[in-house]
């Protein structure tokens, strides 16, 4: 069975804190390892989220627009990247917080190879719940929905639900434990996943928020917020679409355009950090087609 595989790493993981859930580690591997030993037999695979470290050689990144738009909109992105490189009758769609995922995956492909006639199959888990996050998906079928999609009111915040609903796909019912995912500690902990990053997490969040009042203390700032993900979100883009010394050379030029803003009364502090820090966002996104003109 011939497919590419789209693994979504991106959310925000709210309710872990903020602790990225690719980097939790079960069994001794992190779930993106055991999402990418799930996707093995893919021609090509694309992680759809912020930059991991040591991916394996060949793995394709991508991120969706804009960042934390939810699953619909890294679908789209994933396809586009895969589009570029690889092209596959199926396209497996993967979330990267499900650690027993990999026979679930085995399930779908056991139902396709079988001679079903579909545009794909979804994982149907013991309880009764669909998950569009574990499915198979014809790549023709699904590259025309997220056309479809995009052109009329677009894929951010959007259900992957709708994006699929029109896809004539099978429910198949996969093993036990295969969707077992991780939102919340408690999950994880259900899970017997380490919560070794739950305190280094914590510990980082308090050192960049003490780190953000210095500064700003030094500066004589003191009555300027500063949203920290948001900056940090930019720095990623830039870092994943021109290079990694981008990142914090495009924040500096953000900042200093915000505060000349700000210093000739063309807007206030919010709304000059806000423009600023969405201007580089685009322009940095937009960076790897500008070259190619």
């Amino acid at each position: 069975m011939e497919f590419n595989a789209v693994i979504l790493a991106g959310g925000r993981a709210t309710r872990l804190g903020g602790v990225p859930k690719p980097a939790l580690k079960y069994d001794g591997a992190t779930l993106l390892s055991h999402a990418l030993a799930a996707a093995r037999g893919a021609a090509a695979v694309v992680v759809v989220g912020p930059e991991p470290a040591d991916l394996p050689q060949g793995v394709l990144t991508a991120r969706e627009e804009p960042v934390y738009a939810g699953p619909a909109a890294a679908i789209a992105a994933g396809l586009s990247q895969l589009s570029l490189s690889s092209r596959a009758r199926w396209t497996l769609v993967l979330a990267c917080d499900m650690p027993h995922v990999a026979r679930g995956v085995q399930a779908l492909r056991d139902e396709l190879e079988a001679g079903a006639t579909a545009e794909g199959a979804m994982a149907v888990s013991p309880d009764g719940r669909r998950q569009p996050l574990l499915g198979i998906y014809d790549t023709r079928a699904l590259e025309r929905e997220v056309a479809e999609a995009s052109a009329g009111q677009g894929l951010a915040d959007s259900s992957v639900f709708r994006l699929l609903a029109r896809l004539n796909v099978l429910a198949v019912n996969v093993p036990e434990g295969s969707t077992d995912d991780v939102d919340t500690w408690e999950d994880a902990e259900a899970l017997g996943i380490d919560k070794e990053l739950e305190a280094e997490m914590k510990s980082q969040d308090e050192t960049l928020e003490e780190w953000c009042r210095m500064l700003l203390q030094a500066f004589e700032l003191e009555g300027v917020e500063v949203d920290v993900n948001e900056v940090l979100a930019v720095a990623g883009v830039a870092a994943h679409s021109v290079v990694r010394p981008a990142a914090p050379l495009t924040t500096f030029i953000a900042g200093y355009a915000a505060g000349m803003a700000r210093g000739i009364g063309q807007a206030n502090d919010d709304a000059a950090m806000s423009a600023a820090l969405g201007l580089a966002r685009r322009i940095a996104k937009e960076y790897p087609e500008s070259e190619a003109e």
